[in-house]
């Protein structure tokens, strides 16, 4: 008897030990820093011709695909873990080009649609033109001038409200919609990057998307400026927070230029 209480004991003390420990790494682990180095696709064709381009798709010209190219030397010399990229063509074809640019070819892709652009509903493959003089003229403005000036100061949450409303197939995207998508993604990703070790994580999305995604992210207004083609924000993640330390920077992209 005196031996069977000794063994139920041992094995009591063990389950607590292998708790404590499981505990402590499950702690450790989700402390880790992810540092996401987010991009924007290269230029497409769509963008050339200045339509707009949501869920609606177009692969990269040779300068989108020679853009992409920079970024992939100058990205150079940090180690990525993984890659995670919206599903939209545009994006995973500048993940695939960047990362064979850089001579990362065993890394992990992840596509998901949580990192899609905002959907523009019937204003898709539209031109530009017609989408903001629609926005323009709902909200009130002289001229298209003026109403990217407002954007710039208090940003894109209303006119994609107009978006919206006008939208003729009930399928365009609000702001909060967007950011409340784009955020999902950005912390399941961070979660579950920093429950294994953290480290470097490479992302391909949009630029509206992207603005909207981290507008709000680390807990204040931030990033409105427009992000150019294959240019990188930098944001790390670290015990559930995150900080946005650079938006739209394009000198990964000179960097490359200089290695060719």
């Amino acid at each position: 008897m005196k031996t069977y209480k000794i063994f139920l004991l041992a094995v009591f003390l063990f389950g607590i030990t292998s708790t404590i420990t499981a505990q402590k790494s499950k702690t450790t682990a989700k402390s880790k820093t992810v540092t996401f180095y987010i991009a924007r696709h290269g230029k497409t064709m769509l963008n050339t011709l200045d339509r707009v381009q949501g869920w609606s798709d177009a692969p990269l010209t040779p300068e989108g695909i020679q853009v992409a190219e920079f970024l992939g030397k100058g990205l150079k010399g940090i180690d990525f873990k993984a890659a995670y990229t919206s599903d939209l063509g545009r994006a995973t074809q500048t993940t695939n080009i960047v990362l064979k640019a850089k001579g990362d070819k065993k890394i992990p892709i992840t596509e998901t649609e949580g990192l899609r652009e905002t959907n523009f509903g019937s204003y898709e493959a539209d031109l530009n033109s017609k989408m903001w003089g629609d926005i323009a003229i709902y909200l009130h403005f002289k001229t298209t001038e003026d109403l990217f000036a407002d954007v710039k100061v208090n940003g894109v949450n209303e006119p994609l409200k107009v978006v919206k409303i006008l939208d003729k197939l009930n399928m365009a995207e609000d702001y909060e919609q967007v950011r409340t998508r784009t955020q999902n993604a950005l912390r399941n990703i961070a979660e579950k990057e920093a429950a294994t070790g953290g480290g470097n994580i490479f992302i391909v999305g949009h630029g509206m998307a992207i603005g909207t995604m981290l507008s709000n992210i680390s807990g204040e207004e931030v990033a409105r400026s427009h992000m150019a083609n294959a240019s990188v924000c930098k944001v790390i993640y670290e015990n559930g927070k995150f900080t946005v330390e650079s938006f739209g920077d394009t000198s990964y992209i000179e960097k490359g230029k200089k290695e060719l």
